[in-house]
């Protein structure tokens, strides 16, 4: 199930639109773009180290922060918030200082490192691959605030700090009402929400609302070199994501059992295919599409089937809207937002 864009609401209160991002697994080669044009942009102030309102996780692996989806949170089958804990300092590691200086500026020393021993941090797994060789595999998931239409943090806020726009849903923490209770933190299944101990209130991502009022999108999704990201309204039957959430089904939710109906859609990835134990190619999938379901949903099947026929009409030199709707020549086509600028 994924949310009716006609039917979007902020508690009992109809809302206007639903802005929405997309994200092609297919295309995500893990460089992490995305995640330093967030810090560098939002998260640069004092109590913001460990913040970060973009990251890219390689799965399967620990996630960020460490072991995330086994932390709780979300809505209860009897309408609750289901009991969750707030991550660990250790969960999201901590900051190394390295031999930079003395290798680059002071030539004492010849090879860069760590000045002392790490136990986690926001890249810990990345690029490692489970199962055996040569049939091992792994594949990158970038996260962001899923902005959801039914928030728990904003159903869990004891002070009312949270609230979703009218005018595109986007979900802000109200910095001059928050009071640290950090209910927030505990009923987001996706910890997302971080907590700024030098301010004593929780933050986290603003879907980069001042720049989609000048018609810009948001700086993870315009520096991202391997155009994944599409951006646009539910509601917008012409744009991009109704297509690949409604039209094609392509498009996926997070962990949509969690119950917060969440607007950040994924792509699922097609890996190459495995070998037999004589090496020829086998019609075994690399990614064991329960571990994949587990992820986006029962509808994981159905896309993958759909973008390998998609996939096999255009190799026969046939027309495919959906594969030129990933494809995506046309830089401005994955921002369906009205005027839609650039920079």
């Amino acid at each position: 199930m994924v949310n009716n864009p006609n039917k979007i609401f902020k508690g009992n209160n109809l809302m206007a639109r639903q802005i929405a991002m997309v994200m092609d697994l297919n295309k995500c080669i893990g460089c992490q773009t995305c995640t330093a044009a967030c810090k560098s942009l939002w998260t640069d102030e004092q109590g913001q180290n460990h913040m970060l309102w973009n990251n890219v996780e390689t799965k399967p692996g620990d996630g960020y922060p460490k072991n995330w989806e086994k932390n709780g949170g979300g809505w209860a089958k009897d309408g609750t918030i289901s009991p969750g804990t707030i991550p660990n300092p250790a969960d999201y590691g901590s900051i190394c200082d390295t031999n930079a200086q003395e290798v680059y500026f002071d030539g004492k020393e010849k090879v860069l490192g760590r000045k002392e021993s790490m136990e986690y941090g926001p890249n810990w797994n990345e690029d490692s691959s489970v199962g055996d060789y040569p049939n091992n595999y792994h594949f990158y998931v970038p996260r962001i605030c899923n902005h959801c239409t039914n928030p728990t943090c904003l159903e869990a806020c004891p002070v009312r700090a949270i609230y979703k726009r009218e005018e595109d849903g986007i979900v802000l923490i109200d910095q001059d009402r928050c009071e640290g209770y950090r209910e927030c933190n505990k009923a987001c299944p996706y910890d997302k929400i971080y907590f700024n101990m030098a301010t004593k209130t929780s933050q986290k991502c603003i879907f980069c609302f001042p720049r989609l009022e000048e018609g810009i999108p948001p700086a993870c999704a315009t520096q991202c070199p391997g155009r994944l990201r599409f951006i646009g309204y539910l509601d917008d039957e012409n744009g991009p994501i109704h297509k690949l959430v409604y039209k094609w089904k392509v498009a996926l939710p997070l962990h949509e059992e969690y119950g917060c109906e969440p607007n950040v859609f994924y792509v699922p990835p097609i890996l190459p295919p495995t070998f037999d134990e004589k090496g020829n190619i086998s019609k075994e999938p690399r990614v064991p599409i329960e571990y994949m379901e587990s992820l986006f949903g029962k509808g994981t099947k159905y896309a993958l089937k759909t973008i390998e026929g998609e996939m096999k009409k255009k190799e026969d030199g046939k027309d495919s809207e959906l594969m030129d709707l990933l494809i995506s020549k046309d830089w401005k086509a994955l921002f369906g937002i009205p005027n839609v600028k650039l920079m």
